[in-house]
């Protein structure tokens, strides 16, 4: 390894004596060649030349394509310019036509007056126009008035239709009622006939039977049997000490006979309500037939005029209209 170090060393040495002695046979030698000097300007080259231009396809594609590109550019703008050129002639024109046609407005408004007399008097005056205001003023009332009373109609309809609704319940209810005290009435008379002619309690002296057979007692036989007692007891008769009397022996069976009494009751109290209430609710009836037919009568002329007043409006709308209509045609004329 010490004697390749060694070789590289003095090679590197014989290269740097090579390269740095200078040449020695340089003054000897002599040069018989002309020197040319090489001189190329940009000129020479022609790069812009159309020739390179026309022969390049590649150049002559682009070109085109700019070409076409520019002229449809163009083309779309002339079209652009011709249609703004035409609107701005057609708004010239029309502006140019409604000076002329206000000045000869004018000139023939300005005629008409001049020949006309200034000593008017009232009858001169078109009757045409108080026709107009009439009508508009007669249109105006009706509308309001349909208005109006449009809107009283429903809440007066509403307000008796409740009235009446809360009259006929309480009618009815109240009819109900007195029926079923009717009712009861009629089964504590049922049972009291029964009790003094069908049984031997009727003989009791001076027993108010009323007052001990009620509407909590009347339906039922153990009800009936209480009573009973309770009447003996206040007329003094009493079975504790006497088991011989007939009406102590006979008091044990009304536990039983009874049940016959009460239902007889109930029948005739049962008849006695319908009957009753039949007859109330039929009053209600024809109580609320009078009470709803004027309440019904009164909406229904609301109801009518309100319509009338309606179609009153609607025929002078049309001529009012109609006349407008005539108006602006004959304004188009004048102006055509």
């Amino acid at each position: 390894m010490k004697a390749h170090y060694i070789n590289l060393l003095l090679f590197g040495l014989q290269l740097n004596i090579l390269v740095n002695s200078p040449p020695k046979s340089s003054s000897i030698i002599t040069h018989h060649t002309p020197k040319i000097t090489m001189t190329r300007l940009l000129c020479e080259c022609e790069l812009y030349t159309r020739a390179n231009y026309d022969n390049d396809p590649h150049m002559k594609k682009v070109m085109d394509n700019f070409n076409k590109q520019t002229q449809q550019r163009f083309n779309e703008y002339d079209e652009r310019m011709k249609t703004t050129r035409q609107q701005c002639r057609d708004k010239c024109d029309k502006e140019i036509q409604k000076i002329i046609l206000k000045d000869k407005i004018d000139k023939e408004l300005t005629g008409k007056f001049a020949t006309l007399h200034t000593d008017i008097q009232s009858d001169a005056i078109p009757t045409c126009v108080c026709e107009k205001s009439l009508a508009d003023k007669v249109e105006k009332v009706c509308l309001q008035c349909a208005g109006v009373l449009g809107g009283v109609a429903p809440g007066w309809g509403l307000v008796g239709g409740l009235g009446y609704a809360g009259w006929l319940n309480a009618a009815t209810a109240a009819a109900i009622e007195l029926a079923t005290k009717k009712g009861i009435e009629a089964g504590i008379q049922a049972v009291i006939e029964k009790i003094k002619v069908g049984t031997i309690f009727g003989m009791l002296p001076k027993v108010e039977w009323s007052t001990f057979i009620t509407k909590a007692n009347y339906d039922t036989a153990s009800g009936l049997f209480q009573a009973v007692t309770n009447a003996m007891n206040s007329s003094g008769k009493t079975c504790i000490n006497s088991n011989s009397d007939p009406m102590c022996i006979a008091l044990p069976n009304l536990k039983t006979t009874g049940v016959q009494y009460a239902t007889a009751g109930k029948e005739a109290a049962a008849a006695k309500t319908a009957s009753v209430q039949t007859a109330e609710l039929g009053k209600v009836t024809t109580a609320s037939t009078h009470v709803y037919s004027p309440i019904a009568y009164s909406v229904i002329a609301i109801v009518v005029i309100v319509l009338i007043m309606v179609i009153i409006y609607l025929i002078l709308r049309y001529r009012r209209k109609k006349k407008m209509k005539k108006k602006l045609q004959y304004i188009k004329l004048l102006e055509e």
